[in-house]
């Protein structure tokens, strides 16, 4: 049994998963989004987003840690740079792992794996629906209750009326 093991080694040994992950980070921050395994995904999600949330604090010694993972200064200053000033507010979660279906030559789950401030789709609809519920229900509930307590008044008083013409 898998009892705490919480680490998919990918079927690699660790020099060549650590590799792998640095390369496919790299390119998760270049290119904004890739396209994946679902493990692999899985994988690289725990591995880039304590990274992430060091590139929020630009000092000298946050760069040098994450240099020590990724191993290439372009996309270290990407990171520090843009990335950085895009995920300041978000307190977490920066990536989306989106499952495509799977492949036909060994039918493994694909996936693509990007940046969530990056897809410009996804937060378009989130700012429209926002829009669309500013309507209230109980409002117009009110403005239907007022008119028919006073059509109750009048019927009450008219059977009155017509009482006493019928003695």
């Amino acid at each position: 049994m898998r009892h705490n093991k919480k680490i998919n080694h990918l079927g690699r040994t660790s020099s060549h998963r650590h590799a792998l992950l640095s390369n496919m980070a790299c390119s998760l921050i270049l290119h904004k989004r890739i396209q994946t395994t679902l493990a692999k995904a899985k994988a690289l999600r725990v591995y880039v987003e304590p990274l992430l949330t060091k590139a929020k604090n630009d000092t000298t010694h946050s760069r040098r840690t994450v240099f020590s993972y990724l191993r290439r200064k372009e996309v270290v200053a990407e990171m520090f740079g843009d990335i950085a000033q895009k995920i300041a507010n978000r307190p977490g979660g920066y990536t989306r792992i989106l499952k495509l279906g799977n492949r036909l030559g060994d039918n493994a789950e694909m996936c693509m794996i990007e940046l969530v401030d990056y897809n410009t789709t996804y937060t378009e609809v989130k700012k429209e629906e926002v829009k669309k519920t500013t309507r209230r229900r109980r409002s117009s509930a009110k403005k239907e209750t007022a008119p028919a307590a006073t059509e109750e008044v009048q019927v009450a008083e008219t059977p009155a009326e017509e009482a006493p013409k019928a003695e």
